[in-house]
């Protein structure tokens, strides 16, 4: 059973992620702030397949240490599903000091420690492992809130250079939702912005968290095997690039 770490794993994208991964046969460590989320997660899907951890990636501490203390049980980890995120949906002008700290280091300072951290570890046995970033359409094309598009942006120029740092042994790709339904994040864009998103798409199935799943966990497996440095848009074909 091949172990899978997945982040922001209580609610969203990152829970159904979980889901899919478990039901593919996967050993899940979980993390994620929301502690009764995880808790209701371990309850139902048990310690065989699943095993939580109450963090905040804000935490400099954490993002650090989060990786090592993993090792320090589990000898190997075939995956890392870097899914924790913030979104304000507001301006850059109503950002205090304190929370542009807060999102560049959950959105982007957290992904360079713990991707760092587990290819370093993994690159050692030699085997093909699989890191998967969550970036975003508004990486690519831009926000109204600017310190989200920023990291997003930034995610994806990571993904692309650690795919070069880390190969030949891990593969590194992205996915980049665009307007996902049934989220936290859904109901902070501002509606404006939703309605842009709803109109550029050409497709018009809404998007749920188990359809981006279902591609983090193509892009983790072996069925992808030769894919690394890619951005692989879920959006409905909106913003076409």
């Amino acid at each position: 059973m091949n172990t899978l770490i997945i982040t922001g794993a209580a609610n969203g994208i990152g829970r159904a992620t979980l889901i899919k991964a478990i039901e593919d046969g996967y050993f899940v460590i979980a993390a994620d702030k929301d502690a009764d989320g995880l808790s209701a997660l371990q309850k139902e899907y048990g310690a065989e397949v699943l095993e939580t951890h109450v963090v905040d990636f804000a935490d400099n501490t954490v993002i650090k240490g989060f990786i090592p203390a993993l090792y320090e049980r589990h000898s190997t980890i075939y995956g890392l599903v870097n899914n924790a995120g913030i979104y304000h949906g507001k301006s850059v002008y109503a950002y205090s000091d304190a929370q542009v700290d807060e999102i560049l280091n959950v959105n982007l300072k957290a992904l360079v420690y713990l991707s760092k951290d587990f290819a370093e570890r993994e690159m050692q046995h030699e085997a093909p492992r699989s890191i998967v970033n969550i970036a975003s359409v508004a990486g690519e094309v831009g926000s109204c809130d600017a310190l989200y598009g920023a990291t997003k942006a930034a995610v994806i120029g990571l993904t692309k250079a650690n795919a070069w740092n880390f190969a030949p042994f891990v593969r590194v790709n992205a996915v980049s939702p665009a307007l996902i339904h049934d989220t936290a994040i859904y109901d902070t864009i501002p509606t404006y912005r939703r309605d842009e998103y709803a109109r550029q798409e050409i497709l018009k199935d809404p998007i749920l968290p188990s359809a981006v799943a279902e591609v983090i966990l193509l892009l983790v497996g072996d069925a992808m095997r030769h894919i690394t440095g890619r951005v692989i848009p879920v959006d409905n074909g909106a913003y076409p690039r």
